[in-house]
């Protein structure tokens, strides 16, 4: 690898007031943010097993799961070649050394199915927890001209139900799943998890107490026949605007999690 000086034009960014950083493209790419911390909040804190990072880009999600598990272990999923560069940048940082021997890397597509999801590394029932970041915005919305920004942003046709088909083959029995997406995406998801999650648990995301949600999260349990359960919202600001909310800011740094557990 080459030394940090050589790198693209980037940032190192602090993450869980400086428990992890991520090395990140400056002008290109996805840049990681508060969506990847609340989708980590939704793993339980004694949490001591494997957490599948599906789409991972820099390691975000995945490294928060880390930083707050002592005990758990993560594979890094990630299809864009550029991100898993910045993915092994990031792994590099010596701020990250504790975390190397936790992670497993891998660079593939996660709608690969069967033996081509196998051949990448992705093992039937080899890990206890999947995370979800998948792109969600719809392709009419107004897009990034940077085409692997594009890519990472982007919803496409059967995306849940690809995503969530190889969450429930690499997931062990009773094993758990977490996502985040928009709220006009449920019914997708819902139909998706059909036959393979059960139990969902949605937490809404409100920008502030009196605006609709702009996110969900949901957390399910593989072969689970619970019924669904719609949690009380995450609301990330004050009715200012301004700061985050205790709450918010309390997942945001690693000091609880999503469910309470």
């Amino acid at each position: 690898m080459l030394p940090q000086e050589e790198w693209p034009p980037h940032t190192i960014d602090a993450f869980h007031r400086g428990a992890f950083h991520l090395a990140q493209p400056k002008d290109a790419g996805h840049r990681a943010g508060t969506d990847a911390l609340m989708l980590a909040a939704a793993v339980p804190s004694g949490f001591g097993g494997t957490v599948a990072d599906l789409g991972s880009g820099a390691g975000a999600a995945g490294l928060a799961v880390l930083a707050r598990c002592p005990g758990a272990s993560a594979l890094f999923v990630e299809r864009s070649a550029e991100m898993v560069a910045w993915a092994t940048r990031t792994l590099a940082l010596d701020a990250n050394a504790a975390f190397r021997t936790r992670v497993r890397l891998v660079e593939g597509d996660v709608t690969h199915t069967g033996g081509a999801r196998r051949l990448i590394g992705l093992d039937d029932n080899s890990v206890d927890f999947a995370i979800l970041n998948p792109p969600f915005n719809a392709a009419l919305d107004r897009s990034s001209p940077d085409p692997m920004r594009q890519e990472a942003h982007v919803l496409t046709p059967d995306l849940f139900a690809q995503w969530l088909r190889t969450a429930a083959a690499i997931v062990r029995p009773k094993g758990g799943l977490a996502l985040i997406a928009r709220p006009q995406s449920l019914p997708e998801i819902l139909a998706a998890l059909a036959g393979r999650f059960g139990g969902a648990q949605i937490v809404p995301v409100l920008p502030r107490p009196d605006l609709p949600a702009t996110r969900i999260i949901l957390r399910a349990v593989l072969g689970s026949r619970a019924t669904l359960s719609l949690y009380p919202p995450l609301v990330v600001h004050g009715e200012s605007g301004n700061g985050f909310s205790p709450r918010a800011d309390a997942i945001n740094n690693g000091r609880t999690s999503l469910f309470g557990d």
